[in-house]
């Protein structure tokens, strides 16, 4: 179990290791930048027009506080505009993730690193898992830090890795060398309907988010909306000992097993905006039978953690992402993350604003809005999913997910528009 203890034994035991330190000088942050595919609306355009050219937030357009210094780029596909956002912005490309945080030196020469392992062309595994390169790209930082004797903040975009070991590995890493490791996805923080956060210190006994999307993609989204309520609850954190990943009709007679947990997901499917209608509005009242009807394809992850606490998350085909959590009292409360997502409800995914804000605040200050273990656990509970369902919707056990941390008490999601 990673406890606050071994958490300070970690720290104490890395003294004469290479130390995180900000930019040697008083001039503003450089950043290297690296990427697997940048075409429109994928997580690498997003993250770098944002840190070139700014976003608007509160009434204002926000100027970046930091410069992208240098460029890695892996895959340039069909779609491909990197090579004109470069050009646009006179931005430096290397061929290399080494060369971009050298500067194509021999030691590092930037102030912190963007990771944004996500789509592109890559490998799935056996278990249905797309093998990008975040775990390959983050050793490749590590030796570098560890070769020039300091360390820079990193941020690492959704979840870490699709194996325990090489999440847990990193989180080690960031730990052994004293930097901040800010990791995750845009949903704990965008905006919410209606503007809603956790108590904190709650006598919350369940959580549940209704969202849509895949197995070991879209799901972390969910797992972080439930995560960064449930992490609130009086205790805090101390990890899971099971995941059960289940669809079909064999989703429906487990929830039917679950009293409360079917009461917050008919409460978070009441949030939505985007339930399947028939001309106009919903053939029925919003309840179970209605759910089996109208949402036939959902897959659902029923987690157990180790202080008796759950968490459940159900992939539909809604398109957004609703939050209901139980109360010791009985009482059911949630939001819905609020996604202004183009094609859909907006031209430009203006969630990524908030998210970009605290990346840039962990470059200019050197800490991040919460702990990197939010983000190992969430890994953790993808990997438990993708387990469970590959293994005929058995039941994933384990003692290695016991990750106790404590959320801090400020919030981190932006309140108000």
């Amino acid at each position: 179990m990673i406890t606050r203890r071994s958490f300070h034994a970690g720290l104490l035991s890395s003294l004469l290791l290479p130390r995180f330190s900000l930019a040697r000088t008083v001039n503003r942050p450089k950043i290297a930048f690296i990427g697997t595919s940048v075409y429109t609306h994928s997580h690498a355009q997003h993250f770098l027009d944002r840190f070139a050219m700014g976003f608007a937030t509160h009434g204002n357009w926000h100027e970046p506080l930091v410069d992208l210094a240098a460029v890695y780029i892996d895959q340039f596909g069909e779609r491909d505009i990197g090579r004109q956002r470069i050009e646009k912005y006179g931005l430096k490309q290397y061929s290399s993730v080494a060369e971009a945080l050298t500067l194509g030196g021999s030691s590092l020469a930037v102030d912190g690193v963007i990771l944004i392992g996500e789509h592109g062309d890559y490998p799935k595994n056996e278990k249905g898992q797309k093998l990008y390169p975040r775990y390959k790209w983050f050793k490749e930082i590590v030796e570098v830090f560890e070769s020039s004797g300091r360390s820079v903040p990193v941020f690492n975009d959704k979840h870490l890795s699709t194996s325990w070991n090489e999440c847990q590995e990193m989180v080690a890493d960031a730990r052994r060398l004293g930097f901040p490791f800010y990791a995750g996805s845009s949903l704990p923080v965008t905006w919410r309907l209606p503007d809603f956060e956790m108590p904190y210190a709650a006598d919350l006994k369940e959580s549940v988010c209704v969202a849509y999307g895949g197995v070991d993609s879209y799901d972390f989204h969910a797992l972080e909306t439930a995560q960064c309520m449930s992490e609130r609850r009086a205790g805090g954190e101390v990890g899971i000992g099971s995941v059960l990943a289940v669809k079909g009709e064999r989703l429906w007679q487990e929830l039917q097993q679950r009293e409360a947990t079917q009461r917050l997901f008919i409460s978070a499917c009441n949030r939505s905006h985007s339930l399947p209608v028939v001309d106009g509005y919903p053939v029925s009242r919003i309840d179970i039978d209605w759910a089996r009807q109208a949402l036939p394809q959902t897959i659902g992850y029923f987690i157990e953690h180790l202080d008796g606490f759950r968490t459940s998350i159900f992939l539909t085909d809604i398109r957004d992402f609703n939050y209901a959590g139980l109360l010791g009292s009985g009482e059911v409360v949630g939001c819905q993350m609020f996604l202004p997502m183009p094609g859909r409800n907006a031209t430009t995914a203006d969630f990524f604003n908030p998210l970009s804000h605290h990346i840039e605040q962990m470059f200019v200050s050197g800490a991040t809005a919460y702990p990197v273990e939010r983000t190992l656990l969430t890994s953790g509970m993808v990997i438990g999913g993708v387990e469970s369902l590959h293994a005929g919707e058995s039941l994933f056990q384990t003692d290695a997910m016991a990750i106790a941390y404590q959320a801090p008490k400020a919030s981190a999601y932006w309140g108000s528009y």
